[in-house]
């Protein structure tokens, strides 16, 4: 059992876990059973609950106690008595199911559509009768009172199939080209298809009149929505006397009232795939709708997301058991998914032992796998000096870090800092002391954490004209809980003398020096209140905001300082570098074995590779740079362009001298045809 929470709503996976063989006798399923504990463990809620290869359809009869569901391959239907909680009976059908019907309160009679445009009613015994419908069927309707049998498909006519004379009744013609889908309200036996072209047209079976159209593909267009071609319709579902859900094959769901043509709310799956089925939860007043990927439950009358399942394969089919918070699914997996939702409503009486369970498991909550890990990034392992343990099975790589054990992040971390605790303790009580500070009356006062940057914000927010403020007021950062941390944390500290923020700020430097100078001031005005009531006041002058001005004309100027600057600290550091390891070479001494076929090879050649592959990236390009085969130049935005040139081997070399050989033979040998004037024929009749 997997047990998710989605938006505060737990959602638990029935039918996840290992599952044993079918070819393994009793005896050696006991045996696994006792050794694996994850196979002990796992809820198996109905016995044989999967399909060969795929599910394609499932329902509950009324009476609630028959599951049915249909699959491949070979084509097949699977009853599943909830009683007794195993399989009732399996029956092989000659092709594949497009939908299928349950008609009486058990599974006593059953109506199969097939691909292959074959009808099939099905007895308690078998198969009872086989007929053909003239055209493909792709959804099929039951209309109780007149007995008649509504099939849509490839046409645009709609089928009826009287089952009490036996015979076909004149067909409601429809115009579409095709129809998708169809249904009956049991309220009022309205017959509703949905078409191919986006509309709904809507029948009375009584005078066989059509009573309206509904055209649903404008309303599904919505500004947020990219729709390239006209959004049929793939799934409808009525609920009540008055009310219809319709989907569309973009993966919107429209709910609409009978009495107007407007929809009363739309709502997008965000996939851009058909919606394949449409549920409604009574009691919650719920919609749950799916398509292949995920299965939403949103209210309907304010389309706010109860929660959301998202199976690991693609759904085909959704069904909710009746009155309770049961959900099964039909996927693109031998496996048919069974959910439990408490929220929903309880378990059914034949698995209300679900209830308990649940109950259990809130009370006493298992600590998940992540709970024993802790997330580390590479800078944390390399000051906690276990970056040698990169590539073994101690730490598994995870997006931009690694997930190292609990235990031996906290063994670590006690070695390398044993008064990590008392800074602990210190930094709580600090927190403690500032909490209840902040119950006094307080006066604006700069952050212990990136001053200048809050100083900034102070001087923006002080420039900004009168009536802008009254116009549109502005949320301000600094009283933003969300970036509360920043001036608070000093991890968050802006770090000014790092390459990208000069680069990317060159007039900063001049900026910020005067915010520096003016925090001086503050300073000294107010050396012992600094950090609990300095306030900046006052606005920017005029020769302030003109020098401002004429920064930013030199922003140009500025940026080559910078660059300037960056690249004289970075041979600085390079130098230092390369004499920090020429010391180390030259107080460590070198030995080489001499190996059997190499007396003769000179170690010039060997000792200078292993130097230099002991060198940086950085240094080893340098040493290229000097012997002419590397040449690394800026660009104009600030990044590295490196040029090479390849070595030229031997026989390019010998071919090259041969070309050129060639050519000098050539020009001897050639003939200059200078001598030859060509006649001028202008002014000459044509003959």
């Amino acid at each position: 059992m997997q047990v998710s929470n989605i938006n505060d709503v737990k959602i638990y996976n029935l039918s996840c876990g290992k599952s044993l063989p079918e070819w393994l006798s009793d005896r050696k399923k006991r045996a696994l059973q006792k050794k694996d504990v994850d196979l002990r463990r796992r809820i198996e809620l109905i016995q044989d609950f999967d399909m060969p290869t795929v599910s394609t359809n499932i329902k509950v009869s009324r009476d609630g106690q028959y599951i049915i569901a249909t699959g491949t391959y070979k084509p097949r239907v699977r009853c599943y008595d909830t009683y007794q909680l195993s399989l009732k009976f399996e029956r092989c059908l000659d092709s594949d199911v497009v939908k299928f019907d349950i008609l009486s309160e058990d599974y006593s009679k059953i109506i199969f559509l097939q691909c292959d445009r074959y009808v099939e009613l099905h007895s308690q015994h078998g198969r009872y009768f086989r007929l053909r419908i003239p055209k493909f069927g792709r959804d099929f309707s039951y209309h109780y009172p007149s007995c008649d049998l509504y099939f849509v498909g490839a046409s645009s006519e709609v089928f009826r199939l009287n089952l009490e004379q036996g015979r076909y009744l004149n067909s409601l013609q429809t115009e579409a080209t095709q129809n998708n889908v169809c249904d009956i309200n049991p309220a009022h036996y309205l017959f509703a298809t949905g078409t191919a072209e986006g509309k709904v047209e809507c029948w009375d079976p009584r005078t066989r009149n059509r009573v309206g159209i509904l055209d649903c593909a404008l309303s599904s267009v919505t500004p947020d929505t990219e729709i390239e071609g006209i959004p049929s319709i793939s799934a409808l579902k009525f609920h009540g006397p008055l009310h219809m859900s319709v989907g569309t094959s973009t993966g919107q769901v429209l709910l609409y009232d009978l009495r107007s043509s407007r929809p009363l709310i739309v709502k997008d799956h965000q996939y851009g795939l058909p919606i394949k089925s449409i549920q409604f939860h009574s009691p919650l007043e719920l919609i749950i709708s799916a398509d292949s990927r995920i299965i939403k439950m949103w209210n309907k009358d304010t389309g706010k997301i109860f929660t959301s399942i998202e199976p690991e394969t693609d759904v085909n089919d959704v069904c909710i058991y009746p009155n309770s918070g049961m959900l099964f699914t039909a996927n693109e997996a031998p496996k048919m998914n069974v959910y439990y939702i408490p929220a929903l409503g309880p378990a059914p009486k034949w698995c209300s032992f679900l209830d308990n369970l649940t109950e259990e498991l809130e009370e006493n909550p298992e600590t998940t796998v992540y709970d024993d890990y802790k997330f580390v990034t590479k800078k944390e392992l390399e000051e906690l000096g276990l970056g040698h343990l990169i590539g073994s099975p101690l730490l598994r790589a995870y997006m931009h870090g690694y997930f190292i054990d609990i235990r031996l992040y906290h063994k670590v971390k006690a070695m390398v800092n044993p008064f990590a605790y008392e800074e602990y303790k210190r930094e709580k009580i600090r927190q403690k002391i500032e909490e209840t500070r902040a119950q006094r009356v307080q006066i604006k006062k700069l952050p212990k954490v990136n001053k200048e940057l809050a100083l900034k914000l102070i001087e923006e927010e002080d420039e900004r004209p009168l009536h802008k403020k009254k116009q549109k007021k502005m949320p301000s950062i600094l009283s933003d809980d969300r970036f509360k941390v920043m001036f608070e944390n000093p991890h968050f500290q802006v770090d000014e003398q790092s390459e990208e923020y000069r680069l990317i700020n060159p007039l900063v430097s001049k900026v910020t020096e005067k915010r520096k100078k003016k925090l001086k001031i503050l300073e000294d005005l107010h050396p012992k209140e600094q950090e609990e009531e300095d306030e900046p006041e006052g606005k920017p002058s005029d020769a302030e905001s003109s020098e401002t001005s004429d920064d930013e004309k030199e922003w140009v100027v500025e940026v080559r300082k910078q660059r300037k600057l960056i690249r004289q600290e970075e041979r600085a550091k390079r130098q230092e570098r390369m004499k920090e390891e020429d010391q180390k070479t030259t107080l460590k001494p070198q030995f080489y074995e001499i190996k059997a076929g190499e007396e003769f090879r000179s170690f010039q050649d060997a000792a200078k590779k292993q130097k230099l592959m002991r060198k940086t990236l950085e240094d080893r390009l340098k040493v290229e740079e000097k012997l002419g085969a590397l040449n690394v130049s800026d660009t104009a935005v600030g990044s590295k362009q490196l040029t090479f040139k390849l070595k030229k081997s031997e026989q390019l070399k010998k071919r090259q001298e041969a070309l050129k050989q060639h050519l000098e033979e050539r020009k001897k040998l050639r003939r200059s045809a200078g001598h030859l004037k060509s006649k001028s024929t202008k002014g000459r009749p044509f003959n």
